[in-house]
């Protein structure tokens, strides 16, 4: 057993456990672990400007890897700060081990300043919460972490770290790293019954959720639904890309309104649910957004999802890599000839549905494209006709992003990037972890002004690291979702025609100058050409830069 300073030996069994960065923010409880960095040669600390940021950088990068990461707060207010993020990551199950540094035990019965009880701050945020106390259960307590964070669900866990144990020194046994086999197949029996359903359907819908792209089973639901001849949606809330968006069967992405979702499901007899919310929704309704006639089968890697809303015929505990090809085999050998030859013809009508869907799309793309200011629809259908067909996109547009899962190619799992868990700020750094994750794939970040001025300081790490991320701002000088949500209130708002501080105005926000104060290239656009000139320019330098496109408020 080595003879090893804590400080060094959470390092050690970081890379034991296969981190490779660990994004932080650091204050004085994190000198030891700063001091123990300093002679570091293969673990890279990438440095934010406030935790918020810190931590969504690390959910991009972890997301866009699928690998396990770490971050490093400051105490209770450093924590605090990261919380917002923390729950995002936890929607978007990313795998992170969190880490603050906490006083010294001697001194922490005190209450000395920032301190806090923080594995019960973190505690409803992360898979588990616990605080080191001696540092010879320091490489128990990091084997557990990264095991729990990486089983299926994945998600955060957070680690409170006392100054005491990082600077201690004892002989230490390092263990060794323990991993779930995540590829769990679902009880044949379940899967009996759902091929059952699956092969009488006449107007089957699938919806594809995180667990597809988790999963890298893409092609396992391609093949699925292409032999059901299902309309396929992604789920409610954007989030990753988990159905191609070029396939002939991939109808987009519902909007988040019971009515909405009502009427779409009521075309159907069967809902087919892999790995997919149903549904997180943002304002309650009188209207249920699922119809009470309609069986569902609901497949998922947490049981938690699974039924949490509405009773399912079929209720399937599995991954959808290592379940889809048995349920697609059981669905084909119970499916009689002319079942065989519906699937073709509902195949063919939903292909067809889908290119007049596309094509109607694009139509008033190009109508738009006439208007100034520029109008959303436009502006995404301009960055579509400029984006590498490698390009992967992260999303944080909140109320401009109508109809981008159609319009922009998002094909493999690592493509498209989306909001999960709707705590706004996400995006920006995020789209500066996806770049470290996939260096060798243009990344571009299409953020809404409101959202990007929470987490603006993540441009100084792109900076610094020379992350050749575009970020285009979407900038309508206000917090838009609001104004439509309280318009639609039909209330003294929209009577009034007065929005209450949803105004991003008198001074407006001078993103370039914020920008270039910050290290990054950047220019502000008016029109379409504008943007297609500056976006293919960034894209093309590989170095940071932002684009901020004037659209219509």
């Amino acid at each position: 057993m080595p003879f090893i300073s804590g400080k060094r030996a959470f390092l050690e069994l970081l890379k034991q456990e296969g981190v490779e960065y660990i994004f932080g923010n650091p204050g004085t409880t994190e000198l030891p672990l700063m001091d123990a960095l300093a002679v570091e040669t293969e673990l890279r600390y990438i440095l934010g400007l406030q935790e918020a940021a810190v931590m969504a950088m690390a959910d991009g990068y972890a997301q866009a890897s699928g690998k396990l990461t770490a971050v490093s707060v400051h105490v209770a207010p450093g924590l605090g700060n990261a919380m917002g993020m923390l729950y995002d990551a936890r929607k978007a199950g990313s795998p992170i081990i969190v880490t603050a540094g906490q006083h010294d035990q001697t001194f922490s019965f005190t209450e000395p300043l920032l301190w806090a009880d923080l594995p019960e701050i973190a505690r409803p945020l992360v898979k588990w919460s616990a605080e080191v106390h001696r540092l010879e259960d320091l490489p128990r307590a990091i084997h557990r972490a990264a095991k729990t964070a990486l089983a299926p669900p994945t998600g955060p866990v957070f680690l409170s770290l006392p100054g005491d144990v990082l600077t201690t020194e004892a002989d230490i046994d390092f263990g060794a790293p323990s991993r779930v086999a995540a590829r769990v197949r679902a009880d044949r029996a379940a899967i009996a019954a759902a091929a059952d359903l699956c092969a009488k359907a006449l107007r089957p819908l699938i919806f594809a959720g995180d667990a597809i792209a988790q999963s890298d089973a893409l092609g396992e639901i391609v093949a699925f639904a292409e032999l059901l001849g299902a309309a396929v949606y992604a789920e409610a809330v954007a989030s990753r890309a988990t159905f191609p968006s070029s396939h002939p069967l991939f109808f987009g992405t519902l909007t988040r309104s019971q009515t909405v979702i009502r009427e779409t499901l009521s075309r159907y007899d069967l809902v087919i649910s892999l790995g997919a919310d149903l549904f997180t929704l943002s304002l309650p309704s009188t209207t249920e957004a699922m119809p009470a006639n309609i069986p569902i089968i609901h497949l998922d890697t947490d049981p938690w999802e699974i039924a949490k809303n509405y009773p399912a015929a079929v209720a399937i505990l599995g991954e959808p890599k290592a379940t889809l090809p048995e349920l697609t085999a059981a669905v084909s050998e119970r499916m009689t000839s002319a079942q065989q030859q519906a699937a073709t013809a509902r195949r063919n009508r939903n292909g067809a549905d889908v290119e007049l869907q596309r094509a109607k799309l694009a139509a008033d793309a190009r109508k738009a494209a006439a208007r100034l200011p520029i109008e959303p629809l436009a502006l995404l259908q301009t960055i579509s006709e400029v984006l590498p067909e490698d390009a992967v996109v992260i999303d944080e547009t909140i109320s401009s992003g109508t109809g981008m899962r159609s319009l922009l190619r998002s094909n493999d799992a690592q493509s498209y990037f989306g909001l999960r868990g709707g705590g706004i700020g996400w995006g920006l750094p995020a789209a500066i972890g996806a770049q470290l994750a996939l260096p060798n794939r243009p990344v571009v970040g299409l953020i809404g002004d409101g959202s990007a001025m929470y987490t603006i300081q993540g441009l100084w790490t792109a900076a610094h690291e020379a992350l050749g991320v575009t970020f285009v701002i979407f900038n309508n000088t206000s917090y838009k979702i609001l104004k439509q949500r309280a318009h639609a209130m039909g209330q003294h708002t929209a009577q009034t025609q007065k929005y209450v501080a949803m105004d991003l105005i008198e001074p407006a926000i001078d993103f370039v100058a914020l920008a270039r104060s910050l290290g990054v290239d950047a220019e502000r656009v008016t029109t379409l050409d504008q943007v297609r000139a500056q976006l293919e320019r960034g894209i093309a330098s590989k170095k940071p830069s932002l684009i901020e496109v004037v659209i219509a408020a």
